[in-house]
């Protein structure tokens, strides 16, 4: 049967079997990796040989949809034909006269075997190696002049404004413009792996091998014979086996003495990073090493302990000093209690931005300014501020329990 249909699809269509093709039934689609950019034939969920069933053995277990690309758009195989393929690709009708569109495809002609041709690479929009293409060529020497001209230097702080970003839009939880923020991201991998494989180092095949190969090696428990009952069992087996990384690591970077240059638990943490989050990733990798408060009580008392050392701090240096020990001891604080402190800092920022817009515009309508007021004048309308503040999500929550939209 395969040969016919080979055959058929070189006469018909201009298949080249150089370039490769794959072949899937309609009922296992949703759960095999098609690329767009090589020839397709999707058979009949009931394989046929131009109408005449074939002999089966035994049924077929039901495809799972493929892991990222399960959504809601990915439980049918017309859905992921659709997403994956333009509107206007053409459907070649093994056996057929006519041909159709991926736009015009019905479920119907599921029943008899289709070929698709391969897809230019730039308008593979859903393949994982569409932007990795588009980004090579934008490199290309009649490519952009702006893509021409970039290093990993100059991508550097792209690459963090498109994190806070995601950051940022994370807050609405899954949403269509998360996706957006997060492939602006994903770009900038791209962007840095195109790079090095201009150099010669790696390229996105490295990358993605990277990952895996960490992550499977970390999750012993899920993919190997070693039990982890919980998260905390986890964040030991974590640690445990990324100290044996390290250890590795420097083992393999040994001086030309053969004495290994040690490395620290806390190494890869970036310098880069907000302290407050710095922070916090170094207390919990400290934690999950044994190292760590018996409870909430001793972190407390430590707090208060800071608080005296800075009031009796006796020079700009010293004070500067103590109010970091101040703020990594309240880091910890939110680690013990599970808060994510960055985060509860950029909401208190939140906070501090919509109370002092209402101080303004109170100000604004007595038509003063907020320089021409007391600190006491000032101090009411931020009490006036917070009053509103507690009235607004008094009618959110009444309309929440109503199930209406927020006011």
């Amino acid at each position: 049967m395969l040969d016919a249909l080979l055959a058929e699809a070189k006469l018909r269509w201009g298949f080249d079997v150089m370039g490769g093709f794959a072949v899937v039934t309609a009922e296992r689609f949703i759960g095999t990796p098609v690329e767009p950019s090589v020839a397709l034939f999707v058979l009949p969920s009931a394989p046929m040989r131009f109408g005449a069933p074939l002999a089966t053995h035994g049924a077929l277990m039901p495809a799972q949809p493929l892991p990222g690309r399960h959504g809601p758009r990915g439980r049918e195989p017309l859905d992921i034909l659709r997403r994956l393929y333009p509107a206007d690709h053409l459907v070649g009708r093994i056996g057929r006269a006519d041909a159709t569109t991926i736009g015009e495809l019905a479920p119907a002609d599921l029943a008899s075997p289709l070929y698709l041709g391969p897809v230019a690479p730039v308008a593979a929009a859903a393949s994982p190696w569409g932007m990795p293409w588009i980004s090579n060529r934008l490199r290309a020497p009649d490519g952009c002049p702006w893509d021409r001209e970039q290093t990993h230097e100059t991508l550097r702080n792209h690459l963090l404004e498109e994190a806070y970003e995601v950051y940022d839009a994370l807050a609405g939880g899954a949403t269509p413009e998360l996706a957006g923020e997060l492939g602006d991201l994903l770009l900038q991998v791209v962007l840095h792996a195109q790079l090095a494989a201009e150099a010669g180092v790696f390229d996105m095949s490295d990358v993605w091998e990277a990952i895996a190969t960490k992550i499977v090696r970390r999750h012993p428990h899920v993919f190997g014979e070693t039990e982890a009952r919980t998260a905390g069992d986890v964040n030991r087996q974590w640690e445990r086996i990324k100290a044996g990384e390290r250890a590795a690591a420097a083992a393999a970077s040994s001086d030309e003495t053969g004495i290994a240059k040690p490395k620290s638990a806390l190494d890869g943490i970036s310098r880069s990073l907000p302290a407050l989050a710095a922070s916090q990733e170094m207390q919990e990798r400290a934690a999950n090493l044994g190292y760590d408060w018996p409870s909430i009580d001793g972190v407390l008392d430590k707090v208060r302990e800071e608080v005296g050392e800075l009031v009796e701090a006796e020079s700009a240096a010293h004070r500067a000093e103590e109010l970091g020990d101040l703020l990594f001891v309240l880091v910890n604080v939110g680690r013990k209690t599970g808060i994510e402190v960055e985060g509860a800092l950029r909401s208190a920022n939140d906070k501090f931005r919509g109370r002092f817009g209402h101080v303004e515009l109170s100000a604004a309508a007595k038509g003063v300014a907020l320089r021409d007021l007391s600190f006491a004048q000032l101090d009411e309308l931020w009490d006036a501020a917070k009053a509103a503040e507690r009235a607004a999500k008094a009618v959110n929550a009444a309309n929440a329990a109503k199930g209406e939209a927020p006011a």
